[in-house]
């Protein structure tokens, strides 16, 4: 019995690297291709427990695990022309998955890098494509959307045909070259400049209209005033035509003494003025007598001046 024990073991041993190189694990995020002699012989794209044929070293099958998630490959800074002339700098990125393993792996060996080689070329070329059909506004506007998805739907006969599906396209940056930028610097001052210009003469077009209408407000107000103080200077010299007509007509003498003495008063009292009148004059007559001339309301004698004989000239 001690004799058979090693055998035994080693029979052990080998049915159970037999197990060991008969199954394989294909978890949630992964798919295995079962390959017999480099030909493919069974795609396992549910997660699980399977088996195929041991010896794998002398290549009788052979399990090729390809991704079972959404990947993705960015397209660094292409240079891409729009509609114009303009160039601009685009990063984008596309998402992708694999949808047929079978002819992922018919086409380019299940190798990733090959697969997204070949991708790329085919997204720069519907980035070019997209953006020659538009002005560069309309990345930055809601037409952004429909060209991702042109650039989606140019990529997808190329994804299909190496077994992938692109499931999306973004486009993370589209920046101005540097003459352009200078260019569109240039062309935003001015419109900048030509809009401020505009708010000026707005401004100063408004501005005049209002110190037009002030200046005609106040001519306006200042015609009223003077028409209102005409008005008023005109009854005051009515009033006062009436009240010296209603004294005239109650004591005629006392109006004409007390004019005359006005009369003295204004042409005597400044320094070195002259006057040279006949003596007889009627502008005298109350120097001459102490009464004015006519009967009724005159001067009581002891209020009158004394008689004096004017001189031929007077001055002071």
């Amino acid at each position: 019995m001690q004799n058979r024990l090693p055998y035994f073991l080693i029979a052990i041993g080998v049915a159970l690297f037999f197990v060991y190189s008969s199954i394989f694990v294909v978890n949630e995020r992964e798919q295995a291709i079962v390959l017999r002699f480099g030909q493919i012989q069974d795609v396992k794209a549910e997660p699980g427990l399977y088996f195929k044929l041991p010896f794998a070293f002398m290549d009788a099958d052979r399990v090729q695990y390809v991704e079972d998630r959404a990947l993705r490959f960015d397209l660094p800074d292409i240079r891409v022309q729009v509609r114009g002339g303009a160039f601009y700098e685009v990063d984008a990125f596309a998402v992708y998955r694999i949808t047929d393993a079978r002819r992922f792996r018919e086409t380019v060996s299940a190798d990733r890098e090959a697969a997204e080689s070949r991708l790329r070329t085919r997204l720069d070329a519907a980035l070019r494509r997209v953006y020659g059909l538009r002005n560069f506004d309309a990345a930055l506007s809601e037409e952004r959307g429909s060209m991702m998805s042109d650039v989606r739907n140019d990529l997808q006969a190329a994804a299909e045909s190496l077994g992938l599906q692109v499931t999306d396209v973004r486009i993370r940056r589209t920046d101005l070259t540097q003459e352009v930028s200078q260019q569109t610097f240039q062309r935003m001052k001015a419109e900048r400049l030509a809009e401020a210009e505009l708010i000026r003469a707005r401004g100063n077009e408004e501005s005049q209209r209002r110190r037009a209408i002030a200046d005609r407000q106040v001519v306006e107000l200042q015609a009223e005033a003077q028409r209102d103080s005409e008005i008023l200077r005109g009854e005051g010299d009515a009033q006062r035509n009436s009240i010296f007509a209603d004294a005239f007509q109650r004591d005629p003498s006392f109006f004409e003494f007390y004019r005359s003495m006005r009369a003295y008063v204004a042409s005597m009292s400044n320094q070195g003025t002259t006057m040279v009148l006949s003596p007889d004059s009627d502008f005298f007559r109350f120097f001459n007598s102490g009464v004015g001339t006519g009967g009724a309301g005159q001067v009581p004698p002891a209020a009158a001046p004394a008689p004096v004989t004017p001189p031929a000239a007077v001055g002071n």
